[in-house]
């Protein structure tokens, strides 16, 4: 199983050059893959381009791009050129992003998900396959007329998808390489997640699906004030349908109870977990949730479990 962290931070804009020293840090320490959010500011497939570039041998990946006001020919030039740029280290992450978001941002009906997420991916694919597409749904269009394909984007891109319910994780097994869940604990994983997903990939003869799963988590002393810290940042997912439902499903009252937070033996045996309940990477968010020394040290432990 392999590791990872996130770079992007909801409390503090970076900038690009501080990004890709980050991104440095992370590779020394042992860290294996690199993961950058999509928000309204950074445009995430360009920013793990540029990381991707300047700091060798670090996967990296964006987690994750709302279907939701993009066109895969858009998001498939973007994609492969992150994919040329990193010399195949790129992943790419989609959501369905939510209501508010997508109706008060990009005024636009947050109408029928699934089956926007299902065709997205149906014409995805043969773009990042062959650069080409002919595909004509209820909900979208996509043809080439000349090739979309990027010399050099090779591997194919992985395509993830942020899902977690039944239909959405139907729809990854059969036409995603894997899922990306986040706050699914592993309750959630080894009863929800990893049957629903596998099954649908089975039936559909694709290949076992990755199982990346997003964890908040801060290795530290101060156990007690990094969870109320982490209940401050993480409670706005209590408020949204789609987390509700995997907070319950994974046993817990609150989107804080799944941080992973405490001391180097406690944070090691909760990767294991997540391990044992079918993840097959482990991404941690919100590292820096109590300050540079607690991210260290979080980084300087998971680089030592990533390595095995």
């Amino acid at each position: 199983m392999t590791i990872g962290v996130t770079l992007g931070s909801t409390t503090v804009q970076r900038t690009i050059d501080t990004t890709v020293e980050l991104a440095r840090e992370a590779r020394d320490a042992g860290l294996h893959s690199a993961w950058f959010g999509q928000t309204f500011a950074y445009d995430s497939p360009s920013l793990a381009a540029i990381v991707g570039r300047e700091v060798p041998g670090l996967q990296v990946g964006t987690s994750a791009i709302p279907v939701f006001g993009r066109h895969p020919l858009l998001v498939s030039s973007q994609a492969q050129t992150a994919q040329a740029a990193t010399g195949g280290r790129y992943h790419l992450g989609l959501a369905l992003g939510t209501r508010h978001l997508t109706e008060s941002g990009f005024g636009i009906p947050y109408e029928r998900p699934i089956g926007l997420l299902r065709e997205f991916l149906t014409a995805l694919r043969p773009l990042l396959e062959t650069g080409s597409a002919d595909f004509h749904g209820e909900l979208l269009t996509a043809t080439t007329p000349y090739s979309a394909a990027v010399p050099g984007a090779r591997p194919t891109v992985p395509v993830l998808v942020a899902a977690m319910g039944p239909q959405a994780l139907r729809v990854s097994g059969e036409l995603a390489d894997g899922v990306l869940p986040f706050l699914a604990g592993p309750r959630a994983l080894a009863e929800h997640v990893v049957p629903a997903v596998t099954a649908a990939a089975t039936a559909a003869g694709r290949p076992a699906p990755r199982i990346v799963a997003l964890v908040p988590g801060v290795v530290t002393a101060d156990a007690a004030a990094v969870r109320e810290s982490a209940a401050e940042a993480l409670a706005l997912y209590e408020r949204i349908p789609s987390y509700q439902r995997a907070i319950e499903r994974s046993g817990a009252a609150r989107a804080a109870d799944l941080a992973v937070i405490g001391d180097e033996e406690t944070v090691a045996a909760e990767v294991q977990r997540y391990r044992e309940a079918g993840a097959t990477e482990v991404v941690f968010t919100a590292t820096e949730l109590n300050g540079e020394e607690d991210r260290r040290r979080t980084w300087k432990l998971l680089g030592e479990l990533s390595r095995g």
